[in-house]
């Protein structure tokens, strides 16, 4: 209850008691829906452009790598925009150096168990199905140098960053609107991402890729240090992409 005062000595009347400040931090009002719908965005973009195209080569190809992936991010972004805080807060898609730091440490670290993984996955189960589909669909292509660089920084550096938004991103901030502990929202977006890609015969290996990255989310609470971590795991994978395009590296 708030005491009445009385007026000041030149007969003014008191002023009203100041307003209580604003709860720090704003919440979103998307959920799983939003996450559903960007990823229906990307199949439907990839299976459109597939039978659009059929056998595509040079700036076909790298139009069925880049659009998908791109749109889908972009429509993550603008679900955070239009239903929420934009992606700098519901996401904490910022710079701090300190993120940067960390997912450049879990993504390095991540690096060396990814190779050793996909070394012993490959012996398992044989060149052809250990491949991925953007491997499978570059196979025995020779592209021109600048498309074939393209290419190359997508898988790097705007890949990871679109599958964040989505993953790490949508996903991650819907399970935590439901109030789902962190351990709960790192594993299931860890099994998601695996299961997303759409290659059976290596799920379990994208599981094993999948854990730094989350790792990363799960310890800053921030996109920034799992974008970092995605693509120093995905450095290697692009350069020996780049290398077998260019014809400098048998397949």
């Amino acid at each position: 209850m708030n005491v009445p005062q009385k007026p000041d000595r030149a007969g003014n009347a008191p002023l009203p008691p100041n307003p209580p400040e604003p709860a720090l931090g704003r919440t979103h009002r998307w959920g799983l829906g939003a996450f559903f719908f960007a990823q229906a965005i990307f199949v439907l973009v990839s299976v459109t452009l597939a039978a659009a195209l059929g056998s595509p080569d040079g700036m076909a190809m790298v139009l069925m790598l880049v659009l998908p992936t791109v749109l889908a991010g972009a429509v993550a972004v603008v679900i955070t925009l239009v239903r929420g805080n934009g992606p700098r807060l519901d996401f904490g898609l910022e710079w701090h150096w300190s993120d940067v730091t960390t997912g450049l440490a879990i993504g390095g670290i991540g690096l060396v168990t990814t190779t050793i993984a996909s070394m012993l996955w490959i012996r398992w189960m044989g060149p052809g199905d250990g491949q991925s589909t953007v491997s499978s669909l570059l196979d025995g292509v020779q592209l021109p140098p600048a498309l074939a660089v393209v290419i190359f920084l997508h898988i790097w550096l705007v890949a990871p960053l679109c599958e964040e938004l989505l993953y790490r991103g949508l996903l991650w901030g819907a399970m935590e609107r439901l109030r789902w502990s962190q351990l709960n929202v790192f594993v299931l977006s860890t099994a998601v991402f695996a299961i997303g890609h759409l290659e059976p015969n290596r799920t379990a290996l994208l599981l094993v890729i999948a854990i730094p990255i989350g790792v990363a989310r799960m310890v800053t609470g921030r996109l920034t240090a799992s974008v970092v971590a995605h693509q120093v795991n995905n450095f290697l994978p692009a350069l020996g992409l780049l290398l077998i395009s260019l014809g400098l590296l048998p397949t």
